[in-house]
């Protein structure tokens, strides 16, 4: 068969592709495989105990006992899928509640409210084993503008609190602290609580951090701020002994210079090159962005289109290079106005209507992060957590079923097209199909054992890497 094209010119041109295509490949090696928390509690350093993420656990399980009894009521609050078919009267969900408490898992499936009863149950089991998956000691919003003296004090005590936890295992399995930022007016603030706080805990736990330590620099606007804190963070390497590297780095996207530079281009990809390996993750800011739009208070949503719009610029300048993104909070609290042991059924009940109320609204707008592609968002208080676990157990079950159907066909395919030597170059899609379960199982929605309805053994699920699967069932 006749070619016109000469080898050696060829081989000169597909040269130059291979550099430009293995460049491509390190910008954009595709989404990290790791666990990524589904959430980050915020709070006040000045409250933080070494056993603050238990704590917020009983309290958080407490709120859903008390406002979601049974799993009936905590459908209907949270507007289920199925929720309309189940009874209203107290009398008939008694009666509903005995045959889920008699059936077998197999005849549950036959039961209304079948999924909800499922949900139900997984967030009571997160709460009681891991509600906070994530904590930020927050030195910023949640601590507010102190004097020197007892901002200095409040730093030190927080890391004698974090190197008790250390030792005590009571710590969340992410934790980090949230400085104040580096504007001019807050950069010497910033930095002497960082100083403070790091040095106090590694001396204290003899050079070593908690697993899955990182500091977040909120209301970044240019390239120097993110690279002031690498330097500083190289700095504090080298005076307290740790490793070259060993500090890592978050980022708050709350401020329109953020999604536009003036020169009318997206700063976020200048801001990961200028953290130098360390960032790992952006966190959307709600209130200080739409505040920095212009929008009035009442409607600064986190489904806002503005916040929309910041969203969509911030995947599209960062996906697909392993930066993990974070959504941003709901600031309306499920909490009643009634305090107290001797309340009225009229004040009971206008605690379950706020505390519903409450709820799903910050369910709904994590239904919206995550349509959005946002597995990630905040939460300001415990009342919020059973809200958030309804909201992710919920948007993964209910299509578990095609989701497990599709990746079980995909895997068959790719293996079978690799075996015979055909061409297969959607491992991306394969990735992404895999990550679906693998955030589902992280979040604590579905079991391994529940995997393995997709055909992969739990050594492939281990490994989470789809690359790794074809390559194994290839050897075989």
């Amino acid at each position: 068969m006749k070619q016109s094209i000469p080898k050696n010119k060829k081989s000169t041109i597909f040269n130059n592709l291979k550099t430009a295509n293995l460049a491509f490949q390190n910008i954009y090696p595709g989404d990290t495989p790791e666990r990524q928390p589904v959430h980050t509690v915020y709070g006040g350093a000045n409250l933080f105990k070494y056993n603050t993420a238990e704590s917020l656990g009983k309290v958080a399980l407490n709120s859903l006992k008390t406002y979601a009894p049974n799993f009936v009521v905590f459908a209907k609050a949270f507007g289920l899928q199925g929720n309309e078919d189940l009874p209203k009267a107290k009398k008939e969900i008694k009666k509903l509640l005995k045959k889920f408490q008699k059936a077998t898992p197999e005849k549950r499936n036959n039961l209304p409210g079948q999924l909800a009863f499922n949900i139900y149950e997984k967030v009571i089991n997160k709460l009681e084993t891991e509600a906070v998956e994530d904590f930020r000691i927050d030195f910023e919003d949640g601590f507010g503008n102190r004097s020197d003296e007892e901002e200095d004090a409040t730093a030190e005590q927080a890391a004698l609190e974090v190197a008790k936890g250390m030792k005590s295992k009571t710590l969340p399995p992410y934790i980090g602290i949230r400085i104040k930022p580096f504007t001019e007016e807050m950069k010497e603030r910033g930095l002497q609580t960082l100083d403070i706080f790091l040095s106090t805990l590694l001396t204290e736990t003899k050079g070593k951090l908690p697993r899955n330590f990182v500091v977040m620099l909120p209301k970044v606007t240019i390239t120097e701020q993110v690279l002031a804190l690498v330097q500083f963070f190289v700095i504090l390497e080298k005076e307290n002994g740790l490793k070259d590297g060993e500090l890592k780095m978050e980022m708050m996207v709350e401020t329109t210079q953020s999604i536009m530079a003036p020169d009318g281009t997206n700063p976020l990809r200048r801001f990961v090159l200028a953290a130098q390996g360390r960032l790992i993750a952006c966190h959307f800011g709600t209130y200080d962005y739409t505040a920095s739009c212009n929008i009035t208070a009442k409607y600064q949503t986190m489904d806002h289109p503005v916040c929309d719009f910041a969203h969509h610029m911030t995947k599209v300048a960062l996906a697909h290079t392993g930066i993990w993104l974070s959504d941003g909070a709901t600031n309306i609290m499920p909490v009643g106005p009634h305090r107290g042991k001797e309340l009225s059924k009229k004040q009971k009940k206008e605690n379950l209507e706020v505390v519903h109320r409450a709820w799903r609204q910050g369910y709904d707008h994590v239904r919206h992060s995550l349509w959005n592609g946002f597995y990630q968002g905040w939460d300001l208080n415990p009342a919020q957590l059973p809200m958030r676990y309804a909201a992710v157990f919920a948007f993964f079950l209910e299509s578990i079923d095609d989701a497990t159907m599709r990746l079980k066909t995909f895997v068959e395919k790719a293996a079978r097209a690799s075996l015979i030597g055909d061409v297969f170059d959607d491992a991306a899609t394969g990735q992404g199909l895999l990550n679906y379960f693998l955030r589902a199982l992280n979040s604590g929605a579905i079991s391994e054992k529940e995997i393995l309805a997709t055909g992969l053994t739990l050594d492939e699920i281990r490994s989470r890497s789809f690359l790794k699967i074809l390559e194994g069932r290839n050897k075989k």
